[in-house]
């Protein structure tokens, strides 16, 4: 670390990142917000906005549940239990018992609700009340490697699952006649997707992810013309948001997960007006 943090102070002459917790967490969002905004594409063109939401939430059932068994990294038991909870909304969802909308609203309240009984039992929620809007600037080294390989398996699942989740949301018949098992897709997607929200939340926050998911790529949508672009400028809408939320919340003194998304919903506001011209 200390050789790319020499890099970084050649490369950045600005005051503000000379503290190793603000290069820490600039080095986050950069590898954090790329795969937060190619997820989110498919997130918007697939309508889950609040999916993500739900996962989000379950984070502090995961969180407790691992303290009850005793699991001594919170990590593990969030994505442990958001795969396993994220795979079991899409099951539901697709058996049409109820609308997606009710199914994801009922495990969304659930989850929170399961977090904050074990949380705060013999009032221990202060412990864990920094997840609820998260610390970016409590971001560490080790922690940095694990998003690095993080970053580049995330890319090359999304990838693989986008033509064919793409097909399966316009005409699930026709995916399935080419041959593509629509339902594992569908859960690969879903539990790549919890991951992806159980790796940020330390740092965004349950109250946040969702919106840091969502707005790049509503964002990039109004102005986006073919899916190639829709990828790209989410992309670029993420880390430009990610990097002046950073600075936003060093100058304003504030938290930097709320700089971010306020930064990413000022963008989706800008482009708005501009999506009937993409159209």
């Amino acid at each position: 670390m200390d050789t790319i943090y020499r890099v970084m102070d050649a490369i950045l002459p600005f005051d503000i990142f000379r503290y190793d917790p603000m290069k820490n967490a600039l080095l986050m969002l950069l590898l954090l917000t790329p795969l937060l905004a190619l997820l989110g594409t498919m997130a918007v063109n697939r309508r889950m906005a609040f999916f993500s939401d739900a996962l989000g939430h379950s984070a502090l059932a995961g969180a407790g549940l691992g303290m009850l068994l005793g699991v001594q990294n919170n990590l593990i038991s969030m994505i442990v239990f958001g795969v396993i909870w994220a795979i079991l909304i899409s099951r539901i969802n697709r058996t049409g018992s109820a609308s997606a909308d009710t199914i994801i609203s009922v495990f969304s309240s659930t989850g929170i609700a399961v977090g904050l009984l074990i949380l705060s039992r013999e009032g221990k929620f202060a412990k864990y009340s920094s997840m609820l809007s998260g610390d970016a600037m409590a971001v560490q080294p080790g922690e940095l490697m694990v998003l690095l390989i993080a970053l580049p398996l995330g890319i090359l699942a999304w990838a693989f699952l986008y033509n064919r989740l793409l097909l399966t949301a316009v005409n699930p018949a026709l995916a399935q006649s080419r041959g593509i098992p629509t339902k594992w897709v569908e859960y690969a997607f879903a539990a790549l997707l919890a991951v992806a929200v159980m790796l940020s939340i330390k740092w965004v926050g349950v109250l946040l992810i969702n919106a840091l998911l969502i707005l790049p790529a509503a964002a990039a949508r109004n102005i986006s013309r073919t899916a190639r672009q829709h990828a790209l400028f989410s992309v670029l809408i993420g880390l430009f948001c990610g990097v002046a939320g950073l600075v936003a919340a060093w100058y304003l003194d504030t938290g930097v997960g709320a700089a971010v998304v306020l930064c990413a919903a000022v963008v989706y506001a800008v482009t708005l007006p501009l999506r009937r011209l993409t159209r």
